[in-house]
């Protein structure tokens, strides 16, 4: 083998390297990204639920009411 190809060939193999460790650094922002938006989901579905429930009081009230009446 050529000095030449073999520079070639180690020229690939470092982009290939490079090109790994830059996935390995994206694939962690995106799970640190994924598990912020799955806290995210939590706390609004949290909100939700607690806003429905505020919902739910007014119409038992409101419905407990027209009974009494």
């Amino acid at each position: 083998m050529s000095l030449e190809l073999f520079n070639q060939l180690e020229q690939k193999v470092q982009n290939a390297v490079e090109s790994i460790e830059m996935l390995k650094m994206e694939a962690e922002e995106l799970r640190e990204e994924n598990t912020r938006l799955k806290q995210e989901r939590d706390e609004w579905e949290r909100r939700l639920n607690g806003l429905l429930g505020k919902f739910q009081d007014i119409e038992n009230d409101a419905s407990d009411n027209s009974q009494n009446q």
